[in-house]
Parts: C-alpha cells; sequence; structure tokens
C-alpha cells in the first residue's frame, strides 16, 4: 500500500500548476468538499483555543493567486510565463481562472515580488 502512495505522490508532483488546479476542482466536484474547509476550521480551532490563528502557526509558504487578469491580459500573461514554466496556452487559461495559483507554496519574499510584477502588469492578485 504504501508503494501505490509514493507512486501516487510521484505522479502527482509531475502535474503542472494548471493540472493540479483542475484535479483539486474535479474532486471538490466528485467529493462535494471543499480544499479551503480544512484550512478554515483550524483557523477555528485556534481562536475557539484563545489563540490567534496567525500566533498558532506562522506562515513560511505563500500561494500567488490571481483574481483578475485586469486590462492588460497579454502582459499578465508575459509576467506569468516569466515565473513559471507554463507554455502561452496554460499562461493564457490561467490568468484567465479566477482563483487560480500562478505559484504554489513559496516563500513570503518570492510570493511578494511575484505579485508586484503582475500587479505592474495589471492584474488583481491576492497571496494567501
Amino acid at each position: 500500500m504504501a508503494a501505490n502512495l509514493e507512486k501516487m505522490v510521484e505522479d502527482l508532483s509531475k502535474l503542472s500548476v494548471l493540472e493540479a488546479a483542475e484535479l483539486v476542482k474535479a474532486l471538490e466536484e466528485k467529493w462535494g468538499v471543499s480544499a479551503a474547509a480544512p484550512v478554515a476550521m483550524a483557523a477555528a480551532a485556534g481562536a475557539a483555543a484563545g489563540v490567534p490563528a496567525e500566533a498558532a502557526e506562522e506562515k513560511t509558504e505563500y500561494d500567488v493567486v490571481i483574481k483578475d487578469a485586469g486590462p492588460k491580459k497579454i502582459e499578465v500573461i508575459k509576467v506569468i510565463r516569466t515565473l513559471t514554466s507554463l507554455g502561452l496556452g496554460e499562461a493564457k487559461t490561467l490568468a484567465e481562472t479566477p482563483g487560480g495559483k500562478v505559484l504554489s507554496g513559496v516563500g513570503k519574499e518570492a510570493a511578494m515580488d511575484a505579485k508586484k510584477k503582475l500587479e505592474e502588469a495589471g492584474a488583481v492578485v491576492e497571496t494567501a
């Protein structure tokens, strides 16, 4: 069983950011769940215990999420391509997908740099 899990982890590690986002959506739909629910519940549990969510665990990994490509979509696509290894089609799809993760699990400095570049290109971005 452990070998099967290790193979699955290895296979999933080969997915592009866009493919991983599509997989999450497909699993959420199939199972009727939300990937954000456990995070919200953990924060609520920490707050209920009298510990602020930020104090419970200092965040070291960030996701850069595009909310809207804005009026200069071509510029945003160019920035996405420089930040990732995505091809033109994948970068375009990502730019057009509200809530799409441009970067996932990066350090604070890298996330802030990516956010700045995307915002300069005209996108609406958040780091989570």
